[in-house]
């Protein structure tokens, strides 16, 4: 089995500004932390986390037209990406990196659905950051975060 990597695409915002969630790559502190101690099985599990967050709100304003166009412009880039996973994530990638340099989608295979054609780039990107952050924060809250009552308890 291949050695998984970290799916950093380097602007972590948790080691550098104390973000709890990173604005990258969207894993939470204590997973870009603890990630080298991590099995294959708990990086796949987070990955897999990432990934359906990811794929959640991008395929729902992004048609990926073209896979080949993509890798190719990631590739053109230097957008880091895991073949791995889904394409919808190699997109967050380069929309992370590269948005604000990005003439046209069509040139890495992709466009926007059209309930979203009113949006421009900037605005698209922003909106997708913020919904993923939204249901990174709300898997905290649901899955990992220790009840109050159960903080009274320790205390």
């Amino acid at each position: 089995m291949n050695k998984i990597r970290t799916p950093c695409i380097g602007i972590c915002s948790t080691t550098s500004v104390g973000d709890p969630i990173c604005r990258g790559c969207k894993r939470y502190a204590f997973e870009v932390i603890n990630w080298n101690a991590y099995s294959d099985a708990e990086k796949l599990a987070v990955l897999e986390r990432v990934e359906k967050l990811n794929v959640q709100i991008l395929e729902n304003r992004l048609e990926l037209v073209s896979e080949a166009r993509l890798r190719e412009g990631l590739r053109n880039r230097r957008v880091p990406f895991d073949e791995t996973r889904s394409p919808y994530c190699w997109i967050h990638n380069l929309l992370k990196r590269c948005h604000n340099r990005i003439e046209s989608l069509q040139e890495f295979g992709l466009a926007i659905r059209p309930d979203y054609n009113h949006c421009s780039l900037a605005e698209l990107c922003e909106q997708i950051d913020r919904e993923i952050l939204s249901l990174c924060e709300a898997h905290f809250d649901r899955y990992l975060a220790v009840p109050e009552s159960r903080v009274a308890d320790l205390g």
